[in-house]
């Protein structure tokens, strides 16, 4: 097939090698020229995962209308921060029916839309709109090392098509119709993940770790089930699976920023260091505004947004998480009486 990635960042690199490395014909946008220019004469991402070879099946272009053109299908690997705008940029170049699979993890601002929501919005057709999250962290599915995927479409069919896109020997890709499910967690984890990053600053174990995981994936539950969700998608691929991932791994930007956090960094400072968008320190702020939207209390991720953005220090966030009243384990996942 001819694909369109939109997108050049590490995620996008390494989505266009595994397509280019299955024989599909990549078009990649990416929006700086001299990173098109340079994987059309090398064959290499030189900001992104400089050290992967891309198949001279993949071909870049900073050019909507170029990429676009005559593309079977499109998957979207850019900030959730951006995907309005980006899709805004593609429409006028994309057939109507076109699959469009999105593989950013947000909840937008302003409109506490989720990012196929957005993409409906933007491009309309929602049935042929789709969403892909797990346990992926770009440096290793881009080495090959055996990972898996879900992909959650509002049309079966758009489903198994993004499905037999992705899958390959080392790529697992299941299917899932939970879309509202699915998104949420790949948003919410990454709250998560900065605050087990956190964890790691102050110099805390594993049982503080396991903790903060096991009771941010019910945070993240309660607001999955308030929403539409099915509960058992917080206990799949695009649930647990991608928090252990995003909360313990050396590859995860959030859980390293969480860490750069607790030792006194700031959010410009690791941005500047590691040229990476760090998804959870917009998605503190969006998913708590769709829990008070909903009347529901996230303590971790409200205390997430409270470090980074009113001046809270990390010492004083931790103290207010362990000093709440006890509860049942299970309260407001509508198992016990709350």
């Amino acid at each position: 097939m001819r694909i369109a990635v939109i997108g050049a960042g590490s995620w996008g690199t390494a989505v266009s090698w595994l397509l280019g490395g299955k024989g599909h014909d990549v078009s990649w946008w990416s929006r700086e020229p001299e990173i098109a220019e340079h994987v059309n004469a090398e064959h290499k991402n030189p900001l992104y995962l400089p050290d992967v070879q891309l198949s001279e099946k993949v071909v870049a272009s900073s050019d909507f209308e170029r990429v676009l053109s005559g593309a079977e299908a499109v998957v979207m690997v850019t900030p959730s921060v951006g995907a309005r705008e980006t899709a805004e940029h593609m429409k006028p170049f994309l057939g109507s029916d076109t699959p469009v699979v999105i593989l950013s993890k947000g909840v937008e601002g302003g409109s506490n839309m989720l990012m196929t929501e957005v993409l409906t919005d933007v491009l309309g057709n929602k049935s042929r709109v789709a969403g892909l999250s797990g346990p992926n962290h770009a440096e290793e599915v881009s080495r090959g090392i055996p990972s898996a995927t879900v992909v959650a479409a509002y049309d079966p069919a758009v489903g198994e098509l993004f499905q037999d896109i992705f899958m390959t020997s080392f790529f697992r890709v299941y299917t899932n119709p939970d879309v509202v499910g699915v998104e949420l967690c790949g948003a919410s984890k990454n709250v998560v993940a900065i605050a087990a990053g956190m964890c790691d600053g102050l110099g805390y174990g594993d049982n503080t770790k396991a903790t903060l995981m096991t009771r941010g994936l019910a945070e993240m539950t309660r607001l999955g089930k308030k929403l539409g969700a099915n509960p058992m998608t917080y206990m799949g691929l695009a649930g647990m699976g991608d928090l252990i991932v995003t909360c313990t791994s050396r590859h995860s930007r959030n859980r390293g920023f969480g860490e750069s956090v607790a030792k006194g960094g700031s959010l410009a400072e690791y941005t500047e260091r590691t040229h990476m968008v760090v998804e959870g320190a917009v998605a503190c702020v969006t998913v708590d505004e769709l829990a008070t939207r909903e009347g529901l209390e996230l303590p971790i991720t409200r205390q997430v947004r409270a470090v980074l953005y009113d001046g809270v220090p990390v010492r004083e966030g931790e103290q207010a998480l362990l000093g709440r009243e006890a509860k049942d384990e299970l309260h407001g996942l509508g198992l016990v009486d709350d």
